[in-house]
């Protein structure tokens, strides 16, 4: 006589209260973006005078049209630089993460641990801490105000270093490093063409989390940059909201709307590549 299935069984009172708790969580994080795809709808009247969880009459593409043109068409100015630092920026910092997660998982050398110690500490330091000494630090190097002061943060990621780390120790075997030794092959050469192949999956993860993070973040462009056409979409967009006039409030809304577009076609496109990274190193 064979054992019921749990299909058999049907649910539990536990997989009952868990679906129950995850759906309420799902409805609660994904309010404000529906809140944010209603209103990109409306009129800057609308905004004010009707249900903001539902629809009224469609404006999406005057909206559109008013935000592209604005202050002569600064928001595409300001997505372009956020497309760049986020991009360029993530691309670079999961290589920089990949490289010294792969030395630290599959070299030994003096101080290895120590090291390690300290990038999981740097992962506990909230990066707002790190703002002003940063700016004090390019102020005497001349180097606010450009580029770079966005830039060259955006690529240090510890806890990029911390999963390439575990995933290159769980997933790179180290015959396959020696295999590559012996036909003759660099150590460059090896993790070039070899181990970040392996590592494919975490190193989708550390690009998304940092384009995220980078794409999101204000504090550090908005200390940084006086000049308007360097901003990212962030401070352009913080920059329409402080005016604090009304025609400002629906290009706010509908600048956030468009702003959030690449990110869930990022995600979506990751998604699979994510979720393996993130159980990186659970089993080996």
């Amino acid at each position: 006589m064979t054992a019921p299935t749990r299909a058999g069984r049907g649910f539990t009172k536990g997989q009952i209260l868990g679906t129950a708790f995850l759906f309420v969580l799902s409805v609660y994080f994904l309010l404000p973006l529906w809140w944010l795809l209603v209103s990109s709808t409306k009129n800057t009247g609308q905004l004010f005078s009707t249900n903001g969880f539902w629809f009224a009459d469609f404006h999406l593409w005057e909206n559109l049209s008013k935000l592209f043109a604005a202050d002569d068409g600064a928001f595409l100015t300001w997505v372009g630089n956020t497309v760049l630092y986020a991009g360029v920026g993530a691309a670079v910092s999961t290589v920089i993460s990949a490289a010294a997660g792969y030395v630290l998982a599959k070299y030994q050398f003096r101080g290895k641990e120590t090291v390690f110690g300290v990038i999981i500490a740097a992962v506990l330091v909230p990066k707002v801490m790190l703002a002003l000494p940063l700016y004090l630090m390019f102020a005497k190097l001349d180097i606010t105000n450009t580029f770079w002061a966005v830039f060259l943060p955006s690529i240090v990621s510890p806890f990029g270093v911390y999963l390439c780390r575990v995933y290159a120790a769980a997933s790179v075997p180290d015959e396959l490093i020696e295999a590559g030794r012996i036909d003759g092959a660099s150590d460059t050469r090896i993790f070039f063409t070899v181990s970040l192949r392996v590592m494919s999956p975490a190193l989708v993860t550390v690009f998304l989390f940092q384009l995220v993070e980078i794409w999101n973040n204000l504090l550090l462009p908005m200390v940084m940059l006086q000049d308007d056409s360097l901003w990212p979409v962030t401070v352009g967009l913080t920059y329409w909201d402080s005016l604090r006039t009304t025609s400002n409030y629906g290009l706010t809304v509908t600048g956030a709307a468009v702003s959030v577009v690449p990110l869930i076609i990022a995600f979506i496109m990751l998604q699979r590549f994510w979720r393996s990274g993130l159980t990186a190193g659970a089993v080996k």
